[in-house]
Order: C-alpha cells, then sequence, then structure tokens
C-alpha cells in the first residue's frame, strides 16, 4: 500500500508550503498523489504500475471513475507536473503557483488521498 509514504510525500508539501516554496509544495503533492494512484493499480491488479508521471493516465490504467471535482483535480495536478518538475521559467512559475493557488493545491490532493484510501477498501 502506498498511502504511508504518500502521507508522508503529503506532509512534506505541507512543509515547503510553510517555508514560502510552493513550486516543491506542488511538486510533492504531484508526487503523493502519484504515488498513491500507484499503490493503488498495484493492489488491484499486482502488477508494476507504468513509469509514468501522468496522473490522467494511472487513473485511467485503474477504470475507476473519480467524482467530477476530483477527476478535474487530477487533470489540472497532471497539468502542473511539467512546469514544476522543470521549470523553464522560474518567475513565470512563482507567478503561476502564489500562496493561495499552491493552499487551494494542497487541500485539494488531501481529499484525492482521502478518496484513493477509500478505493482501497473497495
Amino acid at each position: 500500500m502506498a498511502s504511508p509514504i504518500a502521507d508522508y510525500d503529503l506532509e512534506t508539501a505541507e512543509a515547503m508550503y510553510a517555508s514560502g516554496q510552493y513550486i516543491y509544495a506542488v511538486f510533492m503533492c504531484h508526487l503523493a498523489i502519484e504515488k498513491a494512484l500507484k499503490g493503488l493499480l498495484y493492489e488491484r491488479s499486482r502488477e508494476i504500475p507504468p513509469k509514468s508521471h501522468n496522473l490522467v493516465l494511472l487513473l485511467t490504467k485503474l477504470g475507476v471513475r473519480p467524482p467530477d471535482h476530483i477527476g478535474r483535480y487530477i487533470v489540472r495536478l497532471s497539468k502542473a507536473s511539467i512546469p514544476t518538475r522543470y521549470p523553464e521559467d522560474l518567475a513565470k512559475v512563482q507567478r503561476d503557483y502564489s500562496s493561495q493557488v499552491t493552499r487551494q493545491i494542497l487541500d485539494g490532493g488531501k481529499e484525492v488521498i482521502e478518496w484513493i484510501k477509500k478505493q482501497l477498501s473497495i
């Protein structure tokens, strides 16, 4: 199960947020959800999940339809993967991921992790 490590990564995202490192907070939130989805994939299929950072792909492989707001969140966070991992224009990425935007991402991430955990018991 990936939830303990996903929880750890989400705690790390909160620490990055608290220190003003918003890009890394978004990155760690993405990583937490990626690990949780891969853990769920493994639990369901007993196969090694694909080596991909694409959250939409991982969700699709699960064959589970999340509530609409969770699905929209996963699409949004998946799109944030490249610019927060490899920012070409640091100043722009810092503007895009302000304190307020990052707080919304982290709050959404917590909700997604809880949804994934519920899927483990289904």
